[in-house]
């Protein structure tokens, strides 16, 4: 990551001097055969993220997703693909030491509009050295890696912290998809698996929150009548109260559960 004397450039694994072409980013060291990126007067590792997932497994993944807990009812089924593309996808692989623990911090190295792409975690394991042959799939790099220092520097990481940096291609499935007449984006991560989706139909809050308010404010109010019972001075009056009580419990529970199950089926 640092200059040599002569002028060049030195790989982060072996030392050895290295001189790219002009407008050269990606690279191969000669010495150690490691896969480099320049990005201007800094070198740093260049890695790729193995795909496991091809575009049916792709598709089965987001299908998955969209029947979850987080996307309205039956997305999956009423959803209309409207296209599909694979392609390398760069990300800014950051690691930064704060006293006796390891941060690992993971940005968009190219614009996307995606951003929850940041939240991947990627196993050091998987990790395989970039070879040129995934150029043509690949996307290159265009945001600086000082632009997305600067970034981490604002949330409390200051250079002094970091202990690596990486350029990591990550094979995605970009997925566009028509609901209601609107047009969405998901990506999925095509070696987890992982769907990223910063803007897509989300389950309505309020039915639930009308169910939940239902329930509280009726056993709330069930709560009440021990107590009037207790207050009239009758010693029989609490008794009477817990009994009236229970009775309309059990009445309410099925009902409020009802209500409930109502809701889930059709939001």
């Amino acid at each position: 990551m640092s200059v040599a004397p002569s002028g060049g450039l030195t790989c982060p694994q072996c030392g050895g001097e290295l001189h790219p072409d002009e407008g050269q980013i990606f690279l191969t060291c000669p010495f150690c055969g490691s896969a480099v990126h320049a990005d201007k007067s800094r070198i740093v590792f260049h890695w790729v993220l193995a795909a496991t997932l091809d575009e049916a497994q792709a598709k089965g993944a987001l299908a998955r997703w969209m029947a979850g807990n987080q996307t309205v009812k039956d997305l999956d089924r009423k959803a209309r693909l409207t296209r599909a593309s694979f392609e390398y996808f760069p990300v800014w692989s950051l690691r930064y030491k704060r006293g006796d623990r390891e941060e690992a911090v993971l940005e968009p190295a190219a614009a996307t509009s995606v951003t929850e792409l940041k939240n991947l975690r990627i196993p050091a394991g998987d990790l395989r050295k970039y070879e040129d042959s995934l150029s043509a799939r690949a996307v290159p790099p265009t945001v600086p890696l000082d632009t997305v220092l600067g970034w981490v520097a604002e949330r409390g990481l200051n250079r002094e912290q970091l202990s690596e940096a990486a350029l990591v291609h990550v094979p995605v499935y970009t997925f566009k998809y028509a609901f209601s007449g609107r047009a969405y984006t998901a990506l999925v991560e095509a070696g987890s698996g992982s769907v990223f989706a910063n803007i897509f139909p989300a389950k309505a809050e309020a039915p639930y929150l009308a169910a939940g308010a239902a329930a509280a404010g009726t056993f709330l109010c069930l709560s009440l009548i021990p107590l009037a019972g207790y207050l009239t001075g009758d010693a029989e009056g609490l008794g009477l109260g817990l009994l009236v009580c229970a009775g309309l419990g059990l009445i309410a529970a099925p009902l409020l559960f009802g209500f409930a199950a109502w809701v889930a089926a059709r939001v």
